[in-house]
């Protein structure tokens, strides 16, 4: 049962996603927003709500090890899997403005995080904590972002109105919203399914809820991200598949962490700390492929690709 019930709940998260982007882009799309910032905001937010719902329902159940397994396992899936079968596809075109502030804000979220949760070598306490603290840290760091965000929509909205004067009707706009919501609702009601059928999984199977949180929850949550930068790159919108991943990753981060450990403050395995600086090193390792040519070319995704492959196996025989 509890198998069938992470299945139904993997597809609502999927499908919900699915209607609640279409529908979250059009209408950026009618405010004239251009394609990069809808990657790294409505695109990025919205196939990040499955983590979000997963983790913040998770901290409200008690199960910490699932809130960051999940987040910390759907970062390394989307900067290794996601965009590695993307970039194979078609290759990643990468934005100066990417560069140098995106994936950097991106590593600045991941090193917080590895600070938050060293409270034993830091302040000599007994065990690893986020803290409520930590967590309003995080929430105000994503509020910068979401200002930065906000200045480069200001500069940008100009030129993009001067392209695009067409204004849809009422019934049009009404059709959008009715997309974002019902696809919000589904993705909160297919997160407490996930939730619940992970849990009780990792009971009967022996294994950790760190472990489920790093693979089953983390993969089925981080579908959106995969499907939608998928379908962007066989579109040749390489902007938009890009800026999903990483605006998902510091949403993951900053939001989803940062609203879960208000929320509850979230106890840390200690096994968690090879899998955020796996992660530190990725992001660091996306930062120098976007340098070369502007690109992330087929020969980088092929082995960002080979990276999850080997990274699995390693989560697996640690469990």
């Amino acid at each position: 049962m509890s198998i069938i019930l992470l299945i139904i709940g993997l597809v609502l998260l999927i499908v919900g996603a699915n209607f609640f982007v279409e529908g979250a882009s059009k209408i950026a799309s009618y405010l004239h927003i251009s394609p990069l910032l809808i990657g790294l905001t409505i695109v990025a937010f919205g196939t990040s709500a499955p983590e979000a719902t997963v983790s913040i329902l998770a901290a409200m159940a008690g199960n910490a090890d699932v809130a960051i397994g999940n987040v910390v396992g759907s970062n390394i899936f989307n900067i290794t899997l996601v965009v590695g079968l993307t970039a194979i596809i078609f290759p990643l075109k990468v934005e100066n403005e990417t560069i140098r502030k995106e994936i950097p804000f991106t590593l600045l979220a991941s090193v917080a995080l590895m600070i938050f949760i060293s409270d034993k070598v830091l302040e000599s306490v007994s065990n690893n904590v986020v803290t409520r603290g930590d967590g309003l840290i995080l929430l105000l760091l994503f509020a910068v972002f979401l200002y930065y965000l906000f200045e480069v929509a200001r500069k940008g909205r100009s030129n993009a109105m001067e392209e695009n004067t067409s204004r849809p009707t009422a019934a049009v706009w009404g059709k959008q919203i009715l997309f974002t919501i019902l696809g919000l609702g589904a993705i909160i009601f297919g997160g407490d399914l996930v939730v619940d059928g992970a849990t009780e999984i990792a009971l009967s199977f022996g294994m950790s809820k760190t472990l489920v949180g790093l693979t089953i929850v983390a993969v089925g949550t981080s579908l959106p991200e995969l499907v939608t930068s998928i379908t962007a790159a066989i579109k040749k919108e390489s902007e938009i598949a890009l800026g999903n991943i990483v605006g998902s990753n510091i949403f993951n981060i900053m939001f989803v962490l940062g609203a879960a450990a208000t929320i509850s403050p979230l106890g840390v395995d200690p096994k968690m700390f090879i899998d955020i600086t796996l992660m530190i090193i990725l992001t660091i390792l996306l930062l120098v492929f976007s340098r070369t040519n502007f690109k992330i070319g087929k020969f980088e995704g092929v082995f960002l690709a080979a990276a999850y492959i080997g990274y699995l196996i390693f989560i697996i025989a640690r469990n």
